[in-house]
């Protein structure tokens, strides 16, 4: 105690301390004196209330112990009562043993009389059995069979209280009623062959199959009181249990694998759709039988035993079975999708088990799947195998049949806006468009998995594709007479690109779904690259064809005969017109390059002229009779490419413009501003060398020496910069070779 009042004192100590830390808290002392009170009377009122608690807990305690003390002495003394009358009572009990035996031996007397007639009809009640079995009459025939085992029991049953170990005498009995087993068999067999009919039979004939239910319950009753007799007397009739309702069910389970095992009619050789005729077989004669079982079937069952929901059971366990079966063979693509869709979508659809005739008494949700998840994905897996070779041997087969198109000596086919084009694109994608249908309808996990093997396999083809295009251009140029429609198919292939590009987005959008999932699929870029690629090189073999044919006119440019009047640009301006009516066909963005690469090149073609120095102006007016007659075509080539471009909305002035610019440079008649204009040219064409300044100078023949070397200095000093949008004109002009030194003297 001493203990406890220095640590009380301690810690009240150390609160006083707590509360007056600083001057000003003195002021409230009082205030803290009547809290700490309040807080002590607090304290005691609950230790006063728990105290009084236990007081009455152990006052209620030791009045119940006193109560139980005086119950046991009650039950004691009860007790020895009860052992003092029953030493009493022992001699009385041997003194009735006579008495006992007596009463034995009347029981088993009593149950010969009472059994004496039926002992002795026994022969006619087997023959009146056999006669009722035979005509159908089950119940009849079962009330007698009864009778006939109630007698053959009771008599056994008193012979084995009376003398358990007379094993003679109890098959004395079994012999005399050995027919009665026989009879249960034959019985039997025609209740199996009603319930293996159970479904026609409901709804031809109820009245018997509810006959054989009454029968099997009856059974399951004679069952249950033996066995609670066995347990008293140790005692059971042969042939007991006869546990015909689980037979019954064992039957019935025997059946439905039967039916379903019977369904398939057909073989893959026999039939192609064999599967799909066996599986459609199935949901017809599940579905027909399940909704029987609903409707006709339980009315003739008691409600105990359930019989819908155990049918359903059984039919979906033989299904579960035989598609595993049908999994385990060596099934074809078209079959694999066959079996997926019917047991991932069709078993569990409004065609099958969602039917609004088996609700609500079936659940498809408490269905286990008819495949495991490991099965399914074997059978996927081996789908999307033998779906990756077959592809490939499509878009092979298309290519190749596309590629003798190509040879044919008729123009190609035009779309509905009349543009060139071949079968090809038509093909792969209705292709692709059948498998990915296919595909969905299994799942849209198989579905997005077919789309990205199909963009995977259309990459591939389209390099394929790539090449193909390539040799084809090659060989036209080895001998262009051939093949005879090679601008018309170039142009096809050419507009197939535009139209796989287009295929390959509506593809993507009509069986993606979002954008996660547009991320598993390859990236549209990589394919967009390799068409464009095609296409360009597709548009450049059109292009050098155009100018193979120009080469002529285009070698007549800044000579002496262009001078004295050549109509080289005439022809020129001619010649591409007529290829490009050719090239309307063409679609719209790869035309509009087109377009811009023909009048690029046919500038370059005439700067090149310029710059191989075919000609030397010996004069002033020479010169500006030059430099006029290429504005002139400058403006001549303008209009022809301004005419190409119409509906393009572009401007392509700026490349006939370089003609221009050149043009003001050999025009120039004061050599001293020559300079300037220079610098001006290579300001607004970053790209111009030395190499060709020099040559424009060398084909105004009249610049000094030393202004060369100026100007070759000069520039040399500060080269200009190209704007972003600059496309070089002059970077592919090579000057034939001739020193920058020669050109200076």
């Amino acid at each position: 105690m001493k203990e406890t009042d220095r640590e009380a004192v301690a810690t009240a100590v150390q609160r006083v301390a707590g509360m007056l830390q600083r001057p000003d808290q003195l002021d409230k002392v009082e205030q803290y004196r009547r809290r700490e009170a309040r807080k002590k009377a607090s304290v005691e009122a609950r230790l006063k209330a728990a105290i009084q608690s236990q007081l009455d807990g152990v006052r209620t305690g030791l009045s119940q112990l006193h109560n139980a003390l005086n119950d046991v002495k009650d039950i004691q003394q009860s007790l020895a009562d009860v052992s003092k009358d029953w030493r009493q009572s022992i001699n009385t009990i041997e003194s009735l043993k006579d008495v006992k035996d007596a009463v034995v031996q009347h029981s088993q007397l009593a149950a010969a009389v009472e059994n004496l007639k039926n002992i002795f009809s026994v022969p006619e009640i087997v023959r009146e059995t056999q006669d009722l079995i035979e005509q159908g009459a089950l119940l009849q025939a079962h009330r007698k069979l009864m009778d006939l085992e109630c007698s053959r029991d009771g008599l056994m049953y008193e012979q084995y209280r009376m003398d358990s170990g007379n094993t003679r005498d109890m098959t004395l009995i079994h012999g005399y009623f050995g027919s009665t087993q026989g009879l249960s068999d034959e019985l039997a067999k025609q209740l199996w062959m009603v319930l293996q009919r159970s479904l026609v039979t409901v709804r031809r004939d109820p009245t018997l199959l509810v006959s054989v239910v009454r029968i099997i319950e009856r059974e399951e009753k004679i069952d249950r009181r033996i066995l609670d007799r066995k347990k008293q007397t140790g005692f059971v009739p042969p042939g007991r249990p006869k546990n015909w309702k689980e037979k019954m069910f064992t039957i019935l389970e025997r059946t439905v694998t039967t039916r379903i095992e019977g369904t398939q009619a057909d073989t893959r050789e026999s039939d192609k759709m064999w599967l799909v005729r066996h599986l459609e077989i199935i949901r017809k004669y599940v579905l027909d039988d399940l909704i029987v079982a609903k409707n006709l079937m339980v009315q003739c069952f008691p409600p105990h035993y359930e019989i819908f929901k155990n049918l359903l059971n059984m039919y979906h366990q033989a299904l579960s079975t035989r598609m595993q079966e049908l999994a385990s063979e060596d099934l074809e693509a078209n079959e694999i999708v066959s079996l997926l869709t019917w047991v991932l979508n069709t078993y569990t659809s409004t065609e099958m088990m969602r039917n609004m005739e088996l609700a609500p008494e079936v659940d498809v949700g408490t269905l286990e799947p008819l495949l495991s998840a490991h099965v399914v994905s074997e059978l996927l897996d081996t789908y999307m195998s033998t779906l990756t070779s077959n592809i490939i041997a499509w878009l092979r087969k298309a290519l190749e049949t596309d590629k003798k198109d190509w040879v044919k000596e008729t123009e190609p086919e035009a779309d509905q806006d009349g543009y060139y084009q071949t079968t090809l694109p038509a093909i792969v994608f209705q292709m692709f468009e059948q498998n990915l249908q296919v595909a969905a309808q299994i799942s849209e996990d198989l579905k997005t998995k077919v789309l990205v093997l199909c963009l995977q396999q259309m990459n591939s083809f389209l390099s394929r594709y790539k090449d193909e295009a390539q040799l084809y251009k090659e060989e036209h140029l080895r001998n262009r007479q051939h093949p005879h429609c090679y601008v018309q198919y170039m142009i096809a292939i050419i507009n197939n690109c535009q139209t796989f590009k287009e295929s390959i987005v509506s593809l993507k959008r009509k069986y993606l779904k979002n954008e996660v999932e547009e991320g598993v699929s390859l990236s549209q870029p990589s394919m967009d690259g390799i068409l464009d690629a095609i296409a360009k090189e597709g548009c450049s073999g059109l292009l050098e064809e155009v100018f193979l044919d120009l080469e002529q006119h285009l070698n007549e440019l800044m000579t002496k005969k262009w001078l004295l009047g050549s109509n080289a640009v005439d022809i020129i301006c001619v010649t591409v017109e007529d290829y490009f009516n050719d090239f309307a066909k063409i679609k719209k963005p790869y035309k509009k390059r087109m377009t811009a690469e023909a009048h690029r090149r046919v500038v370059v073609e005439y700067l090149r002229a310029v710059m191989q120095k075919r000609i030397s102006f010996r004069s002033p007016e020479e010169r500006k009779e030059g430099a006029e007659k290429m504005v002139r075509e400058a403006e001549q080539l303008r209009f022809l490419f301004r005419k190409l471009a119409s509906g393009f909305g572009e401007d392509v002035d700026g490349y006939c413009d370089t003609i221009v610019a050149v043009a003001e440079v050999i025009k120039l008649t004061d050599p001293s501003l020559l300079y300037l204009e220079v610098s001006t040219l290579v300001s607004k064409y970053p790209d111009i060398r030395d190499d060709h300044i020099g040559a424009l100078l060398a084909v105004r023949g009249d610049a000094s020496r030393d202004m060369k070397q100026t100007i070759m200095e000069t520039l040399e000093q500060g080269p200009a910069q190209a704007s972003p949008s600059y496309v070089p004109l002059f970077k592919d002009i090579v000057v034939p070779s001739l020193n920058v030194a020669k050109l200076l003297k």
